[in-house]
């Protein structure tokens, strides 16, 4: 293993460097003073004085497949053009530290690289599984945009081995009982824990009790959510993955159950089903419930006979999935027509579905596209206006802002899932891009609703994941603009 990974970390390296000149090129970064194709300048920071970055332009186009050996030269920004540069960096962890000190980010960004190489140093699987959980974790890469795309703050390495889905374990929830007047939910008072946090729970809160533990299960590509025989199960676990400490909040127990229903109501004669959040619950700490104490469970996925489950994710990320479309482009009309457009009359109709690679899956028959299942909504946006009824929801979901709603919407469909995939099969079987996003404008046209010109034509959002990680509140929804692919044809 050791040898293997300080084989992969060059590539590792590499790959969350080009994730992190990808921000360069797109996100409104600090001390960001311009920029241009394959350089950028900053303003004096952690450095001596204001430096210009040069970098190979494509390394930073989105869904990038950086080699070993990419590096970034910095120049002083004063000095005359032929100035030699002073530094050349390959570390993107090194980068950060240069444009803005030792901010968290550096540290989160180090770590990213070592669990990435530590991924790429396990051997993959030879053959395509048909187990959900199994093809999940065929995901090596994680956030095919985020430097943090395998950062795991918190674990060391013997528990990414143990836990991370990347390295294709199983594993057994703790079941701990909690006592009645410190529980709230619609489940009974016993809280799934997740191993790793359940060995941090009972020295703080020894009156829960130890209930056993679950069968064998599956991580999935969130880490946190397990695959058992019958449900899925999200736990909280106090890692920051990405962007954010995974816990499971009161408004996520409270929301599950009455968007569950609520979508199966919008969906109903459309191609997409929802899996439904089905019950779950919190210990309750001084009054509170607690995030870090909480879980929920969501119905797990029945393929029918003949059908096979893939998360869009995992589809762009796996050489054993693609090797399994036979024409990419009759495929992505198929996709298309079963979920992008579906996707723009579940907005219409009041909900702004967060359908990303990770939430998205497709249900392949035959190969091809055949249904769409949907999960966790965490992430959705949900008009009153639109649906003339106003749910009894918690937190931020609510928004009656069409272009917030719209924005939610493109940039996990069109900006993440859609344009990873179209990448995929671009390099993969050497598609045409134009082609496939003229089929998928056609779709949506089809649709004919209020919202359908401002997705083809308005600018593509793309969430600004390292400007989230410097900023003051990092959970805060930052937005980088592409060129629409959709506007294109």
């Amino acid at each position: 293993m050791v040898a293997r990974y300080d084989q992969a970390l060059p590539g590792a390296r590499a790959a969350v460097l080009s994730r992190l000149l990808g921000a360069v090129a797109r996100e409104r970064l600090p001390g960001l003073t311009g920029r241009g194709s394959g350089t950028a300048t900053f303003a004096a920071g952690a450095t001596s004085g204001a430096v210009e970055l040069s970098f190979p332009a494509e390394a930073a186009t989105a869904f990038a497949q950086a080699n070993a050996g990419l590096s970034v030269a910095l120049h002083p920004a004063t000095g005359d053009a032929g100035t030699p540069a002073d530094t050349v960096v390959d570390d993107p962890g090194a980068l950060v530290r240069l444009l803005w000190g030792d901010v968290p980010l550096a540290a989160e960004v180090d770590n990213s690289v070592a669990n990435l190489a530590l991924a790429r140093a396990t051997t993959p699987p030879q053959t395509l599984p048909t187990d959900l959980g199994r093809i999940e974790q065929l995901v090596v890469d994680g956030h095919p945009l985020h430097p943090c795309c395998r950062t795991r703050g918190g674990m060391t390495v013997e528990d990414v081995l143990t836990y991370a889905p990347e390295h294709s374990p199983v594993i057994r929830l703790r079941r701990l009982r909690v006592p009645d007047d410190r529980w709230s939910g619609t489940a009974p008072p016993v809280l799934y824990a997740h191993p790793w946090q359940a060995a941090r729970l009972r020295d703080h809160y020894p009156w829960l009790t130890d209930d056993g533990e679950t069968g064998p299960g599956r991580p999935l590509m969130s880490l946190r959510t397990i695959a058992l025989d019958d449900r899925h199960v999200k736990t909280a676990v106090d890692v920051q993955m990405t962007s954010a400490v995974r816990t499971v909040s009161p408004a996520a127990v409270n929301n599950g159950p009455i968007l569950s229903a609520l979508l199966r109501k919008l969906t109903a004669d459309l191609p997409i089903s929802v899996l439904a959040e089905t019950g779950g619950g919190a210990v309750v700490v001084d009054g509170e419930p607690q995030k870090h104490l909480a879980y929920l469970t969501r119905e797990a996925p029945r393929p029918a006979h003949g059908e096979l489950i893939v998360p869009l994710a995992a589809m762009a990320a796996s050489p054993l999935l693609l090797a399994t479309v036979h024409d990419p482009y009759e495929w992505w009309a198929l996709l298309s027509d079963r979920l992008f457009a579906p996707l723009v009359t579940v907005l219409e109709r009041g909900v702004a579905l967060e359908a990303h690679g990770q939430n998205t899956l497709v249900v392949l028959k035959d190969h091809r596209p055949h249904r769409i299942l949907y999960r966790d909504f965490g992430g959705v946006r949900v008009s009153a206006k639109r649906l003339n009824e106003e749910p009894p929801l918690i937190g931020d979901l609510p928004s009656d802002d069409p272009r917030e709603l719209r924005t939610k919407l493109a940039a996990a469909a069109f900006g993440n899932a859609g344009a990873d995939l179209v990448a995929a099969f671009t390099r993969h079987f050497g598609t045409d891009p134009a082609k496939l996003w003229r089929r998928t404008a056609e779709a949506i046209r089809g649709i004919g609703t209020a919202d359908a010109p401002h997705l083809l034509n308005d600018p593509l959002p793309v969430k600004a994941t390292t400007a989230m990680r410097l900023a003051g509140n990092p959970l805060d929804d930052l937005w980088a603009y592409l060129d629409n692919p959709l506007a294109a044809v």
